[in-house]
This record gives C-alpha cells, sequence and structure tokens, in this order.
C-alpha cells in the first residue's frame, strides 16, 4: 500500500514529495535531507534564474545520492500596460511608505519572451545535470519541451486542480499528476479555469482524478500527518505532496518570523489573495492582504504584480514585519511543528503504519 507505482517510478522509500516552494525556502538543506530520508525532495526553481538552478542543483548533489527533483513554473503570456503599472504603484506607494522605501511609478517589468527563456535555459539545466524528476506548474510545457525531457529519461509531473486539468497533463506524456485541493498553501496550479471555479477540496478531487486518470495521483493540499496520508491513500492516491510542513521544519529557508506566522496561526486565518503576485495563492491574511483587498481586481497579472510588491515583500522580511510578507501556509497550520525533517517524516510514516496496522486487523 505504501510501496506502489509512484514509489517505484520516483525510486523513493516513502510515498512522500516535499512540495517545491519557490522563493528561497526549499533549501539545498532541506531538498537533501528530504531526500536522504526517504522522501523525494524538490528545488522549487520557479524564481531562479538558469544559473542559479545549476548551482543548487550542484549543491543538493554533494548533499545526496538519492533522487531528488525540481520544478518550474510554466510561463503564461502577459499583457501589462503602463497605466496598468501605474495605477498599482499608486495602490502601493502607502505601504512603500510605512516600510520607508522610494515611492515608485513607473517600473520595468519583465516580458513574457524573457521570462520564456529563461525557462528554456532551466530546461536545458536539468536536462544536462540528468535530474530525474522534473515536475511542472501553472500549465503543460509545449509537446516540443515534453519530448527532449522524455528523450532524457526524466519522469515527469504535472499539477492540476480539476479533473479536466488532470486528463490534460495525462494526455501530453506525465508520469504522475499533483491534484492541488483547495485547502493548499502558495500559488494555485490551475491553468484551465478560473481559479474561483477550480477550488475543489482535496477529499473530492482525489478520487474523481483516480477515476479519470491512469496514472499516479498524489494528493495536495493541507496534508500534514500520516492521517492525510493514509486518507488520500485510501482516497486512491498513492502519495502526497507536502508544503506546510517542510515550512516549518528547521532546515527550511523560510524566515523566522513567517515560521512562527504558521505555528501560531489558526484554520480560519488562511485566505486566497491575488494582491501579492497576481495569481491566485492562499496565504495568511495580514494587513497587506486587507489593505489591498479592494484593490485586487485591477491589479495586474502574475508576474507583473510579483515584480512590483518585490520591494516591498523583501524590505518587510528584512525588517521581521510580517505584515507585508507573502505568508504562504495551506489551511491546516494547526498541525505544523518546529521540527527537523527527519522527526517528520518517521512520525508521518509511523503514525501511517499504525493506521494501516489497525485497517488490517
Amino acid at each position: 500500500m505504501l510501496n506502489n507505482k509512484m514509489t517505484e517510478l520516483l525510486k523513493v522509500k516513502y510515498p512522500i514529495i516535499q512540495a517545491p516552494m519557490a522563493g528561497g525556502i526549499t533549501t539545498s538543506a532541506l531538498v537533501a535531507e528530504v531526500s536522504n530520508t526517504g522522501g523525494l525532495g524538490m528545488i522549487g526553481a520557479g524564481y531562479l534564474t538558469p544559473v542559479q538552478t545549476r548551482e543548487q542543483i550542484k549543491e543538493v548533489k554533494q548533499l545526496t545520492s538519492n533522487p531528488f527533483g525540481i520544478n518550474l513554473f510554466v510561463p503564461n503570456e502577459f499583457k501589462v500596460t503602463e497605466n496598468e503599472i501605474k495605477s498599482a504603484n499608486q495602490f502601493l506607494n502607502p505601504i512603500r511608505q510605512k516600510l520607508n522605501l522610494e515611492q515608485k511609478e513607473n517600473m520595468e517589468i519583465p516580458n513574457y519572451k524573457d521570462v520564456y527563456e529563461t525557462f528554456i535555459e532551466q530546461i536545458k539545466v536539468v536536462i544536462e545535470e540528468k535530474i530525474p524528476i522534473c515536475s511542472f506548474t501553472f500549465g503543460i510545457p509545449s509537446i516540443e519541451i515534453m519530448a527532449e525531457l522524455k528523450q532524457a529519461n526524466i519522469i515527469l509531473i504535472g499539477t492540476a486542480t480539476t479533473v479536466r486539468e488532470a486528463v490534460e497533463n495525462e494526455k501530453a506524456g506525465m508520469d504522475i499528476v499533483v491534484a492541488q485541493g483547495s485547502e493548499a498553501g502558495g500559488h494555485r496550479g490551475s491553468f484551465m479555469n478560473e481559479s474561483q471555479e477550480s477550488l475543489i477540496g482535496l477529499m473530492s478531487l482525489i478520487p474523481q482524478v483516480v477515476d479519470d486518470v491512469n496514472i499516479p495521483v498524489v494528493a495536495a493540499g493541507g496534508i500534514m500527518d500520516g492521517r492525510g496520508l493514509m486518507a488520500s491513500i485510501c482516497l486512491g492516491a498513492m502519495g502526497v505532496q507536502m508544503g506546510t510542513a517542510f515550512l516549518t521544519c528547521i532546515e527550511s529557508g523560510a524566515n523566522k518570523v513567517y515560521k512562527e506566522a504558521i505555528l501560531n496561526a489558526k484554520e480560519e486565518q488562511t485566505v486566497l489573495t491575488r494582491s501579492f503576485s497576481g495569481k491566485w495563492a492562499r496565504g495568511i491574511k495580514n494587513k497587506f492582504i486587507l489593505e489591498m483587498q479592494k484593490h485586487e481586481a485591477l491589479l495586474p497579472d502574475f508576474p507583473a504584480q510579483n515584480t512590483l510588491t518585490q520591494d516591498i515583500r523583501k524590505t518587510s522580511s528584512a525588517q521581521k514585519n510580517q505584515d507585508f510578507m507573502s505568508l504562504w501556509s495551506g489551511q491546516t497550520p494547526r498541525l505544523a511543528k518546529n521540527q527537523n525533517v527527519k522527526s517528520l517524516i518517521t512520525n508521518i510514516m509511523a503514525e501511517a503504519k499504525k493506521l494501516s496496522y489497525m485497517e488490517a486487523k
């Protein structure tokens, strides 16, 4: 039950994938420790340059000889006008003032062509460095890229928030699909529906996805312990992908203030917002989210808004001020613990085995 097609494909001991959290959380130490303990460590390379991507891969290789993977953001076409940037900055400037940051009017925003070129360069790095597993969020790469990765014998993992997205992932040639429930922290992986329509709870999503695809399904969203793992497996998933549980681990690169915020949060404090990045994401409600709520519909799309808020997020993080930080978290923060990776995985597996033993009795 706990060793299955997914663990075989990924060559891991346990059916646990550490969610690839971009923005410095998935440190080389975190990724390697997860892989060394029997799970699958994942580099969140969404915001890395190709050079940084290669550097981190080399670092992880020095820390583990076990398989680990990498996650990339699939670029989506976006357009942003000068007026949109100006008006977004008008909403953001009062917050900049509170943080003693300079006021901004216009700003250089990366264009789609540059974002896409970075993605292509990252794909080259993944192939050259012979990474065994590559996962994708925000969409599915082109037929050509998929074929190139397959040629290199890389196991491919897609992300889906609906059955339709899961079916598309399988059609495109993904080997595994992560079913991301509405409880999940961080950005929604939706790419076919408006995010609000694809907010399906994980317990409803798993069996429906399992019935419609033939590839292994991995459950993601609010899973923190052995109970969550076993519940997912009972519904037909072959494993779980966990983010928030690993985020509060000692090896994670999350700011101490960020970890504290999760460890002290309650389930009703997480909300969906697009104020930080222009893409819907779940995080702990704070001053920034509340102040930007009324302007949310007018903000530019990802990654434009993400670039605009970068100075605010960076500064508040440096000032240890959680009011204006993006505190991504799933809906189960009460179960988060400050522990090391080894304890987390060992406890999950002990609890899961105990539950499967009770079931067998």
